[in-house]
């Protein structure tokens, strides 16, 4: 996520120099693809414990659960090749892929699966990866092939958390996953060199069709002013989340541009420890003094989906466009809630906001406009990724945020569960005891349709307590170099590079 500034003079011919020796290279091997993206993996390899959405966006290629989704949206078999449902709904029977492999040459087994499920499900004596996996009561091996995960009770969802690449199957085997990093997935982990690569290869005794190229490299590129170059110099050949600075400066006979969105919930995320953000009335203003459409002219020319809650549009059930309007921008009305929450003449804060995404650090330029319209004096305050996942996400310590928030699976509650009272992703401290019920009741529900409308109002309640000011789900700028084809999006925060060919 980045937008191109000014460089130097020096600096462009040093790089271009080493562009363009580096071009010729690459053009002698057509079975790689080098594909920038914008943060270094610093989470554990192990995916019940990975945190970044980065890191899961592109270990969805290397790691499978007993299902997955499909570019449809579609939860398809994957380590299980097929699934049984109980009439009740409390049991779910999985049976084994025959002849499946980890990347390792071992065969997958049920004590695999088994010691996965339960892992992961927290049925281990760890944390489970989702307080969803909470409502699983036993994990039962029936058979060599054939395993059985029952729960307490039923959970129409259930199926979509088992498809998210922290449900994935490891082997049981494996004493150090932290470290040394084994799936089923089409491609398998190679190495990392801290700040610079993370290395993917083919697995060529992969169950399904596979992929086609042969040697993945993900370059860490950290600063957003060399992107374009770099697209255009050959040292990478695809970069995902482009800016609209970025695409312009890209030769259009050179690269495929696929536009599509991130499946994201961007927001300026209120830390509500902060004295004027447990003030509703002050949450309120903000939200009245904020123009989405403004941010979106901006940032990308237009695009982007504004969204008014933590769903973004591409969960068409659970999405209700009505919410989008609630907030229409209203100075007048804004200052007169910040008077009547006990800052009539406003405050000081702070928006902390990773400096590696341009989108959100000029999403965080137009709302420190926006905001002063009002009397709050915002300053932004750019940290390294590093720094964001460790203060900000993890401890905690900021007043506000712009970020992009994803879903991990295909349900809502991956997206409202963090917004639970005391829940372990709940990063902005909110609180509603409204909300903890009908987000209880939503995932209590035995019926699709009614945990769909608890899942709905948990959605209105965001909404109307003004818990964060929501902007937009972002729009997703993809480049591909014309010698491959083939780019999928997902209704998720993934890349599957399975689908990427070299044309013929």
């Amino acid at each position: 996520m980045k937008k191109l500034r000014t460089l130097v003079l020096f600096s462009l011919l040093a790089l271009t120099t080493v562009l363009c020796a580096c071009t010729d290279d690459k053009a002698k091997n057509s079975d790689s693809i080098t594909i920038g993206i914008a943060q270094d993996i610093d989470d554990s390899l192990d995916p019940h414990k990975m945190v970044a959405a980065g890191t899961k966006e592109i270990f969805f290629n290397v790691f499978e659960g007993l299902v997955k989704p499909d570019s449809d949206g579609n939860i398809v078999p994957a380590v299980a090749q097929s699934v049984e449902v109980s009439e009740d709904k409390l049991s779910y029977t999985f049976k084994l892929r025959n002849g499946i492999k980890f990347h390792d040459g071992k065969a997958v087994t049920i004590e695999d699966l088994e010691y996965s499920i339960n892992k992961f499900a927290g049925r281990d004596g760890s944390e489970p990866v989702s307080s969803a996996f909470l409502n699983v009561s036993e994990v039962n091996v029936i058979s060599d092939d054939t395993i059985e995960i029952k729960l307490a009770s039923p959970d129409p969802a259930f199926l979509s958390y088992l498809a998210s690449v922290e449900a994935a199957i490891i082997p049981k085997d494996n004493a150090d996953p932290d470290n040394v990093c084994i799936g089923t997935g089409p491609y398998k982990y190679v190495s990392r060199a801290p700040l610079q690569n993370v290395v993917f290869e083919k697995f060529d005794e992969y169950w399904g069709e596979g992929g086609s190229i042969k040697n993945v490299t993900f370059k860490i590129c950290t600063n957003p002013d060399t992107i374009a170059m770099e697209l255009e110099g050959g040292t990478i050949d695809m970069c995902v989340h482009l800016t609209k600075g970025q695409r312009m400066q890209l030769e259009p006979e050179k690269f495929t541009i696929y536009e599509g969105t991130m499946n994201l919930v961007q927001a300026l995320y209120l830390n509500q420890t902060f004295e004027p953000f447990q003030n509703v009335y002050v949450r309120q203003a903000m939200n009245y003094a904020v123009n989405p459409q403004e941010v979106m002219d901006y940032v990308s020319d237009g695009s982007g989906s504004a969204i008014g809650t933590s769903i973004y549009p591409n969960f068409g059930k659970y999405f209700d466009p009505s919410l989008v309007s609630v907030y229409d921008q209203d100075i007048d009305k804004a200052k007169e809630l910040l008077a009547k929450g006990g800052y009539p003449d406003g405050f000081d804060m702070t928006i902390t906001v990773p400096s590696n995404y341009d989108q959100h650090v000029d999403t965080a330029l137009v709302l420190k406009n926006q905001l002063a319209l009002i009397g709050i004096n915002a300053t932004i305050e750019k940290v390294d990724w590093d720094t964001w996942l460790s203060d900000v996400y993890m401890g905690r310590k900021y007043e506000s945020t712009v970020i992009g928030v994803d879903a991990a699976n295909l349900s809502a509650n991956a997206l409202l569960s963090r917004f639970v009272t005391g829940a372990d992703g709940n990063f902005t401290n909110y609180s509603n005891a409204d909300y903890d019920v009908a987000f209880e009741k939503a995932t209590s529900a035995t019926e699709d349709d009614k945990a769909t409308e608890y899942y709905k109002e948990c959605a209105r309640i965001l909404n109307s307590d003004a818990a964060n000011v929501y902007i937009q789900d972002l729009p997703d700028f993809v480049a591909l170099n014309k010698k491959y084809e083939g780019y999928k999006y997902y209704p998720l925060y993934v890349m599957d590079i399975s689908n990427i060919k070299v044309v013929k």
